[in-house]
C-alpha cells in the first residue's frame, strides 16, 4: 500500500518553527481520520523533498509524533500510523465508562458467567474461601477491535447480574443499579507475556506483552464489592498518572 500523502501548508513567515508546523498538521490528520491506524506514512526523504524542508526539520516532527505514540517505526516495514491508544486516568471508573467518555464505541462479549469457589478472589473480597462467588469473563472491544480480557469475581449479593446487563452498560453500572457504588479501590498494574488463550482472544501476534491490572473495589460501607484481574493489549492501552510531591 502506498503512503497516504497529507496536504501540508508551511508558512515560512510565521514565528512558529517549521518542524512544529509540520508536526501540528500531520497530528491533526491522524486525529481527524485522514490518516488511519496502520496506514503507511510518507518517508522522511520524500516528505522533505515534497515540502522543500530540511531532513532534520522533518525528522524532528516525525520523532515528536513517534514520542507521542502517533507513529510507529518498524525495521523492514517502515513508519506507520499507530493504533489509537486508550489513555485511562488512574481513577476509580470502569473501562466501559472511560471508553464512552473518550468517544469510543465499546462492546462487550460475556465469555463465561458462573458461580465458583475461588480462594484468591474470596481473600481479596475479605470472604471465607468456601464462599460461592459470581465469576465472569468478558472480552471488551472498542470500535470492533479487541482491547481487554476482564476476569471479575463478585460477592453472593450480586449473583443475579445478567449477561445482558454486562453487555449493555458494563459491570459498574450493574453494581450501581443494586445500590453498590465503588468509592475506593486498591489497584496494582503490571505486565507479562500473554497466555495462549489471551493471545487468541486479543488477536496478539509476535512477542508483544500484555498490561495487567488487579483491583479490589469497596463501597462506602467499607465492604469489598468487586475483585478484578484484567489484561490489556499493550499497544492500545496506557494508564495515565498524575504525581505530586508529598
Amino acid at each position: 500500500m502506498p503512503p497516504r500523502v497529507v496536504d501540508v501548508r508551511i508558512d515560512r513567515t510565521s514565528p512558529v518553527p517549521l518542524w512544529h508546523q509540520l508536526y501540528e498538521q500531520l497530528t491533526a490528520a491522524v486525529h481527524d481520520g485522514r490518516l488511519q491506524p496502520g496506514d503507511p506514512f510518507e518517508n522522511e526523504l520524500a516528505l522533505a523533498a515534497r515540502l522543500s524542508l530540511s531532513r532534520p526539520t522533518v525528522r524532528r516532527a516525525m520523532q515528536e509524533m513517534v514520542d507521542q505514540g502517533l507513529l510507529v517505526r518498524r525495521r523492514g516495514i517502515g513508519t506507520t500510523v499507530a493504533n489509537r491508544k486508550i489513555h485511562r486516568r488512574a481513577a476509580l471508573s470502569s473501562l466501559h465508562d472511560d471508553l464512552v467518555r473518550a468517544g469510543q464505541t465499546p462492546t462487550t462479549a460475556v465469555l463465561d458467567l458462573r458461580t465458583v469457589r475461588d480462594v484468591r478472589a474470596a481473600a481479596a473480597l475479605d470472604l471465607p474461601g468456601s464462599t460461592e462467588l459470581l465469576a465472569l469473563v468478558r472480552l471488551r472491544s472498542t470500535d470492533g477491535a479487541p482491547l481487554a480480557v476482564l476476569h471479575n469475581w463478585l460477592p453472593p449479593a450480586y449473583a443475579d447480574i445478567t449477561p445482558e446487563e454486562l453487555e449493555a452498560d458494563g459491570l459498574y453500572a450493574a453494581l450501581r443499579a443494586r445500590g453498590a457504588t465503588p468509592v475506593v479501590a486498591h489497584q496494582s498494574v503490571g505486565a507479562r507475556m500473554p497466555t495462549r488463550e489471551e493471545r487468541r482472544r486479543l488477536a496478539i501476534v509476535g512477542t508483544q506483552p500484555v498490561l495487567t491490572m488487579t483491583r479490589t473495589a469497596f463501597a462506602a460501607t467499607g465492604d469489598a464489592i468487586e475483585f478484578g484481574d484484567h489484561c490489556y493489549r499493550a499497544d492500545d492501552y496506557s494508564l495515565d498518572l498524575m504525581l505530586d510531591e508529598r
